[in-house]
Formats: structure tokens, C-alpha cells, sequence
């Protein structure tokens, strides 16, 4: 019998239809996916009276992990970093801080109110990232629910309806509602009767009537999901007119809708309270003077016995001899530094490319999206801008900041562009979803992450071809960078990750080197 349904095909279909995170579960049921992995601890050996030297170069997260973890055991530890703040892509912005963005530095004006920041960097905390919560916890950052799903904020697409906005609700109940039915009548088929049992089959096609709101017939007509056209509260609701399908199909931003939400995009999201920065506040707590600011690297030389790092600060140039080092300055930079790592090191570290992430923000004079029952969430648009964020905290203040785009793949767009044409494309993309947004927003700031001092560029990316993975070739490239020089100098960073843009990633890239650091010491000690 020919088209059969296996758990394994079942569970690509449930991925394209229910997203990533309804097959992660559903694979790791019935044990074709491991469950996930603890939280990673460290138990690194107590240099004693020894006192070894650590330079840390960058105050990334990875950096401030490595000097913290270091530190806890009694390393002497100094964290140089190139800029007046630490933290990397880990940036929040409020009244008065610098966007330092090469040509075009713009000062903050929002309102002087602790509810009105901008995360302009890292934004979102899945609650699967077991290591960063870790560390939220043990330096008392506090941490809140972070909103990113939410039935009530809009998709707009100029071939979807017209241009008109609709609410992310009527679009996914109606593509759930059509699915579900295409999916019972084939469940109902033959070919598809095994190797399903008929009780397994029943339980399928009662999961598909549930999921998509079937009738009895197992027809799609429409579903009060989408909440009521009129009352439902003291009447009986009157249902929303169905979207036809072969609308639904017309626009492209309602698969982002399908999909955008699932994997380490899914809920819970958490973020800390006060903004992201409040980690990197954490961190330097607990270092102190540890961190020395304005402090740019300009030469790294490996020795057998050690590591020998110049940097100028304040216009006087400084040397710092390590016994060890750790590195998070972007790959991309640090080949521009004087130094002398291996070639295929260096081959390596020109190899990772960086990501061209772009934000803009606006500072709202009224809350209008609680005036319209959106109450946090991200809007999905089909334009340069692509999304708009509304904040969850601060609810019911007076004003709040609105994210007013965010292109994560393709940011060189509004980066070339002057800072008056980025914003007048971001307000004429807004309008699409409320027709006043001109007159409702206000301060402008955009972060176009490749212009960004001391970074130039976004998360680090090594494979090519994102469909088609890594090579064999630098997948070596990767295994190389990871590996110290001479046993005395690790880069870390997400640039030392195969799953790069999380701050998650970035502080795993720290625990292996301080790990695989912990069992040179350890053999050298025996």
C-alpha cells in the first residue's frame, strides 16, 4: 500500500504546519530527539598562591563570564575593553547615551523615565537557555515575562486583503482552520490508514478537528477564535466573517506569522527587568575595577609561556603580560590587530562573517496600541521595517518606545541610507498598520549594528549556505579557531558557536575554553 504516513514524516508535517517547537516536543515523545541538556557547572581548580595572570579582551558577555568564573576561584583577572561601556551587542538605550555609530553618532532624547529603553541589541530570553538563567539567578538580576506572541497585534501585506492589517488571530485560526481540513480528508483516506492504528488514526483526526476548528464534517467554516465581529459578553457574539483561503495564500508575512514564533522564538521569553543591560550590570558588580574602559587593544603576542597584550587608553599606550588570555574582539577586527596567531588561525578568523542587523526606535507620545487591546507583542509587516514591537512594560504610563523596525538578514538596506530617509521610511512603513503613526511617535534612534564602533557587524556567521549547512571545511576552520594557541590564547564568543546570535551561545563558547583551560592546569599541576 503506497503512502504511508511514518513517525518520522508525521513529525516534518507537524514541524511545517505546527512549527519547530510542536515537532521538538512531539520527537522528543515518542524518543527520536534527546531531551535537553542541564545547565553546564564549573568546578575550576583554585590557582592557590600561584596567582596566574588572565587577560580578558572584550567585555562581551563571554568575556565578563570568563573573568567572573575566573575570578570566583582566585585568578587575577583584567578585562580590557575598547569602548565607555561594557556589555557588546548587549545594549540598552536610554535618555542621554551615545549611539556610537560611525557616521552618523546620535545622542538619546527619550524621556528621563526608568520604563523608557530601548534594547537595541540582544532582546529576548528563551527560557531554554539554561546558562544565562543561571547566571541571572546567581547575580540577582531580576527578570520578567517577555511578550512576544500575541493574538491581537496585526499582519500587513500590500497582497493580502487589500493592504488592510488584520489581527494575527484571524490570520492563524483561518490557515489552521483550512490546513485542518485538508489534513482530515487525507487522514481519512486510505493510503493514509497506516502504520497508524485506527484508534491512532481516530486520535489524529480528533487533534486535527480540535486544532482547526472542524465541524462535524470535518469542513472549515470559520471559528470564533478569531473573537466576535459584536458582542459575546452581555449577547450571544456574532462570528467574524471567514477569510477565504485562496486570500490567505496571497501574502508572503503570514508564514513569518506560522513560524516566527517557535524554536527559541517560542514562548517563555523572559528579559530582565529594566532592560537586557541589567546582566552587564551584574557582571560588573561583581568585577569592579577588573574592567578597565577605553582601553583598545592594539597588538596580542603568544608566547610559550604566556601572552603578551599592549593596548592604549587615554592616549597612553600600556602593556599587560599574561600567563592566559581570552578573547571575544570580533574575529573580523582582531585580523586588523597586530599579532602572531598561526596562519591557519588567522585563515579562520577572516573566514567568520558578520550579520547586518539593523534596529530603529521610536519614543511614543501616547500609548495607542493599548487604546487598540495590544498589550506587548510584535507586529509583522511586509517592508524594509518588518516588524514593530510594543513594549509590555510600563503599562498604562503616559508614554512608552515602540520598536519601529528590525531587519535581521538584510539591515544594509536602511544603513546606507541617511538617518532623515531611515526615518521616513520607517514612518511611512508604519502607517500601513496605524494610520497616525506620524503624529503618535516621536525622537527617532536607529542602530545599524555593521556601522556600530568597536563591532562592525552583528552575530557571527560561518556556514555559507544556510539551506545546505556546514562543510566538512569549515567545520575545520571552526575546530581550529576553537582550539588554543600554544594552550595560552582562546577566542571565545559567538564566534565560537554553531548556534550564534544568543547570549546563550556566546557564554557556552566560555564555559568549554574555561573548561578545556581548567584541564591544562590541572595536568600541569599534577
Amino acid at each position: 500500500m503506497a503512502g504511508f504516513v511514518t513517525r518520522r514524516e508525521f513529525l516534518n508535517l507537524l514541524g511545517a504546519t505546527g512549527g519547530t517547537a510542536a515537532a521538538l516536543k512531539a520527537g522528543t515523545a515518542l524518543g527520536l530527539l534527546p531531551n535537553g541538556a542541564a545547565a553546564a557547572s564549573l568546578d575550576l581548580l583554585n590557582p592557590g598562591s600561584n596567582g596566574r595572570r588572565i587577560a580578558i579582551l572584550g567585555s562581551g558577555i563571554s568575556g565578563l563570564t570568563a573573568a567572573y568564573e575566573l575570578g570566583k576561584v582566585g585568578y587575577d583577572c583584567t578585562v580590557l575593553e575598547a569602548s565607555r561601556r561594557a556589555g557588546g551587542r548587549i545594549f540598552t538605550v536610554r535618555h542621554g547615551d551615545l549611539i556610537d555609530e560611525i557616521g552618523n553618532r546620535q545622542y538619546c532624547e527619550f524621556d528621563d523615565e526608568p520604563h523608557m529603553y530601548f534594547n537595541a541589541g540582544a532582546a529576548r530570553i528563551p527560557s531554554t537557555h539554561r546558562n544565562l538563567l543561571g547566571y541571572c539567578k546567581e547575580l540577582g538580576v531580576e527578570l520578567e515575562v517577555f511578550v512576544g506572541e500575541n493574538n491581537n497585534t496585526y499582519l500587513q501585506d500590500d497582497a493580502l486583503m487589500g493592504g488592510k492589517p488584520i489581527r494575527s488571530n484571524d490570520y492563524t485560526t483561518n490557515v489552521r482552520g483550512f490546513l485542518s481540513e485538508m489534513l482530515a480528508k487525507s487522514m481519512s483516506m486510505e493510503e493514509m490508514n497506516q502504520p497508524f492504528t485506527e484508534s491512532e488514526a481516530e486520535h489524529i483526526l480528533g487533534m486535527l478537528r480540535s486544532f482547526g476548528d472542524l465541524s462535524e464534517d470535518d469542513l472549515y467554516r470559520g471559528s470564533s477564535r478569531t473573537g466576535y465581529a459584536s458582542g459575546g459578553f452581555l449577547r450571544h457574539g456574532v462570528q467574524k466573517d471567514m477569510i477565504a483561503f485562496r486570500d490567505l495564500l496571497k501574502g508572503s508575512v503570514g508564514r513569518e506569522a506560522l513560524v516566527g514564533f517557535e524554536g527559541d522564538y517560542g514562548p517563555m521569553l523572559m528579559q530582565p527587568l529594566g532592560g537586557m543591560d541589567k546582566i552587564i550590570a551584574g557582571y560588573t558588580r561583581e568585577l569592579g575595577n577588573k574592567v578597565k574602559y577605553r582601553a583598545m587593544v592594539t597588538g596580542v603576542q603568544v608566547k610559550d609561556d604566556g601572552v603578551d597584550v599592549a593596548y592604549d587608553q587615554d592616549g597612553v599606550r600600556h602593556s599587560l603580560n599574561a600567563d592566559y588570555c581570552f578573547n571575544c574582539i570580533p574575529t573580523h577586527l582582531m585580523v586588523g590587530i597586530e599579532h602572531n596567531f598561526p596562519n591557519d588561525y588567522v585563515k579562520a578568523m577572516k573566514y567568520v562573517r558578520r550579520g547586518e542587523a539593523y534596529k530603529a526606535a521610536f519614543q511614543a507620545k501616547e500609548r495607542f496600541w493599548e487604546k487598540d487591546d495590544i498589550y506587548g507583542g510584535i507586529s509583522l509587516m511586509n517592508n524594509r521595517s518588518q516588524q514593530v514591537w510594543y513594549p509590555f512594560h510600563g503599562i498604562h504610563k503616559a508614554k512608552g518606545v515602540v520598536l519601529g523596525a528590525y531587519d535581521y538578514g538584510g539591515g544594509m538596506y536602511h544603513t546606507l541610507m541617511p538617518q532623515k530617509d531611515r526615518i521616513e521610511a520607517h514612518l511611512r512603513d508604519g502607517e500601513k498598520i496605524h494610520p497616525n503613526y506620524r503624529s503618535l511617535v516621536e525622537k527617532p534612534i536607529t542602530i545599524a549594528w555593521h556601522r556600530m564602533n568597536h563591532m562592525l557587524g552583528c552575530s557571527a556567521s560561518w556556514s555559507r549556505n544556510f539551506r545546505q549547512g556546514w562543510t566538512h571545511e569549515e567545520e575545520s576552520m571552526y575546530d581550529t579557531l576553537r582550539a588554543p594557541v600554544n594552550g595560552r590564547h582562546y577566542f571565545i564568543g559567538d564566534q565560537i558557536s554553531m548556534h550564534s546570535a544568543w547570549q546563550e551561545s556566546a557564554i557556552m563558547s566560555a564555559q568549554w575554553a574555561l573548561a578545556n583551560f581548567d584541564e591544562r592546569v590541572r595536568s600541569v599541576a599534577a
